[in-house]
């Protein structure tokens, strides 16, 4: 089965310095509906402008993933992490028992484009982390490339969470193809463009979620660039 949430149906709010649409229920955004899907906690997608962002501020059991679209985002935390997170970057920080951090927009005269992802953990109480991993657009180009996942593999960034990350660049005759095994769900972000998923044509900012199936398939792309989510049950 198929859900699709179009992008015009998520929350939104714009702060001015900050652009936020808000793909399950967030901050002043309360959707019963839209709460989470498996682990899958958050995806809000921010734009923010020019020299701003968000101050110190705490999280604590919870995986944090970032992936920046256009421009570049400095990130400090109480770790001691100072990092300049840019596209084809890939930045996950484990709250854990508590961690402090800020993410400003690095330029002051370019916009940030980024997606900030949660996902719940598979316990509480870990110890807080942080990791980044580069994947350039020729990993990724008509292809699923695992870029978050629980054993690490292939070189993705380590989560500490029933899920597994991919992403994906589609235009023309590229497809991609992703088995589900038995008992499993996908989400289906995307990112930029249009691209045809399991049938449906999708276009940035739309969403699938994909129950009771087999496979997810993403074919017909146009400019796309997509994050698919292999998720397990919440326990």
């Amino acid at each position: 089965m198929i859900d699709i949430r179009r992008s015009e149906d998520r929350g939104h709010a714009n702060h001015g310095w900050l652009d936020s649409y808000h793909s399950f229920s967030f901050a002043d955004y309360r959707d019963p509906q839209h709460v989470h899907f498996g682990p899958l906690r958050v995806i809000n997608e921010d734009r923010i402008a020019p020299g701003q962002g968000f101050g110190t501020h705490g999280h604590r059991d919870m995986e944090i993933v970032t992936y920046v679209l256009e421009g570049a985002l400095s990130h400090r935390d109480s770790m001691g992490t100072g990092s300049t997170i840019r596209p084809g970057d890939v930045q996950r920080m484990s709250a854990g028992t508590g961690v402090q951090h800020s993410e400003f927009n690095a330029s002051q005269e370019d916009s940030l484009h980024l997606l900030q992802i949660w996902v719940i953990p598979k316990r509480a109480g870990d110890q807080p982390g942080y990791e980044e991993k580069r994947f350039d657009a020729a990993d990724k180009r008509g292809r699923l490339r695992v870029v978050a996942s629980p054993d690490g593999r292939d070189g993705s960034v380590t989560i500490h969470a029933d899920s597994t990350l991919y992403a994906g660049l589609f235009d023309g005759d590229e497809r991609a193809e992703l088995t589900l095994d038995a008992g499993r769900q996908a989400y289906v972000h995307v990112a930029r463009g249009t691209v045809t998923v399991n049938g449906e044509a999708l276009v940035a900012g739309d969403a699938a979620k994909i129950t009771d199936a087999q496979r997810v398939t993403l074919e017909k792309g146009t400019g796309a660039e997509v994050l698919v989510f292999d998720l397990g049950e919440l326990r």
